[in-house]
């Protein structure tokens, strides 16, 4: 059965969730204060290169779950009952943790019944990725048959799509943030195409989002074949330096739009979510970077000790890293930040920030992939908590 894995799936994960602790890493020099803190100029500057360059790692995620799962390769009941003892059970293991650890325990299994705990937002990707089971069903008669062209059109829809977020900044300006009942802001959306304040629903709505990385996976599983490392480097390189572009300047010039030049700057939670705008999964430049990520990862062919010792297993694991993560990772990063200080006038001057942030994704990940990959070898129990 190993030698019919997907290789290059097995060291996506392991590279995805590096990528996803490096983001979580750099949340504390852009997120503080009021809700909203960059101290220096530097620090933004850090930000806009160490917390893009990740930026594909959920979607990687995606595009490994439909390259290996769609279209369903048996029943649909069958297909929800293995998804369920993968996904479910270690999800709600890893929500009630994350419920009596964090917070007030009472209050957040009331929210529960709503949202997954904010807290603990990394696992708002789980509810999204039940969403995307719920409709491999439905869509994969479909993709059995379509033929690549066709394909072509419908990604070619997508990807126009993830410029839509760039088009309402230029139409609408610096959006009005709004607030629901848990706090958490949402920007205001300029309606485009049909959208209007009694309808969201707009043209592109049905093709947006990360049902364009399900296609993705298909996509290359169905018609992308062997590319020699010149072609690929040829396509993959401009694609990745053209998504980060997108990415890192677009967080910055509304950085700088903000701050006037003046640092620190500080305001509630709504700016940073302003910030975040061009490297939202749904965006362009995070769009052509994990086309990039894909193009290069399906290149890696080592199959050696390295990989039997240390990928597979932590692949194997990667579902339980996800999800285990942030509880050893804020307390890491808090560490570091105790002992080296903030900002310029840390212990090591500008250095102080990346240091901090690649010091916190090397002891978390290392931490982490070890608890799980050993807490998933015991019998019995392994499967049902990190799956």
């Amino acid at each position: 059965m190993e030698k019919q894995r997907e290789i290059w799936i097995d060291w996506l994960r392991v590279i995805a969730c590096f990528l996803v602790m490096m983001t979580h890493s750099n949340e504390p020099f852009y997120l503080g204060g009021e809700g909203s803190l960059i101290l220096t100029k530097a620090d933004a500057i850090w930000v806009a290169v160490l917390n893009v360059l990740p930026r594909a790692s959920v979607a990687l995620f995606v595009v490994a779950s439909s390259y290996l799962q769609f279209p369903l390769h048996y029943p649909t009941g069958e297909f929800f009952r293995r998804r369920a003892v993968r996904i479910l059970i270690p999800f709600f293991i890893w929500t009630v943790v994350y419920a009596l650890v964090w917070g007030e325990p009472v209050q957040n299994f009331k929210d529960l019944l709503l949202n997954f705990n904010y807290a603990a937002g990394h696992l708002w990707f789980v509810y999204m990725l039940i969403g995307l089971y719920l409709i491999m069903p439905i869509l994969s008669p479909w993709a059995e048959k379509v033929g690549k062209k066709e394909l072509q059109v419908y990604l070619g829809i997508w990807l126009f799509t993830t410029v839509i977020p760039l088009v309402r900044q230029w139409a609408g300006g610096a959006a009005p943030v709004i607030y629901g009942p848990s706090g958490i802001p949402n920007a205001a959306k300029y309606p485009l195409w049909g959208e209007a304040s009694w309808n969201t629903y707009g043209v592109f709505y049905y093709l947006s989002g990360f049902v364009g990385y399900m296609l993705l996976g298909l996509y290359f599983r169905k018609f992308v074949g062997e590319l020699s490392w010149k072609k690929t480097l040829a396509v993959a390189l401009p694609l990745f330096f053209g998504g980060f572009a997108i990415c890192s300047l677009g967080f910055l010039s509304r950085v700088w739009a903000d701050c006037h030049g003046v640092f620190p700057i500080e305001g509630p939670v709504g700016l940073a979510a302003l910030w975040e705008g061009p490297w939202l999964n749904d965006t362009l430049g995070v769009a052509l970077m994990t086309i990039a990520w894909i193009l290069v990862l399906r290149k890696t062919k080592g199959e050696g000790c390295f990989y039997k010792n240390i990928i597979l297993p932590v692949s194997k694991a990667s579902y339980g890293i996800y999800l285990s993560h942030m509880l050893l990772l804020g307390i890491v990063s808090a560490w570091l930040r105790s002992g080296l200080g903030l900002g310029a006038n840390g212990a090591l001057g500008i250095w102080t920030t990346p240091v901090q942030v690649i010091g916190t994704v090397l002891l978390s990940y290392f931490g982490v992939a070890l608890f799980c990959v050993l807490v998933q070898r015991i019998p019995k129990v392994g499967k049902w908590v990190i799956g």
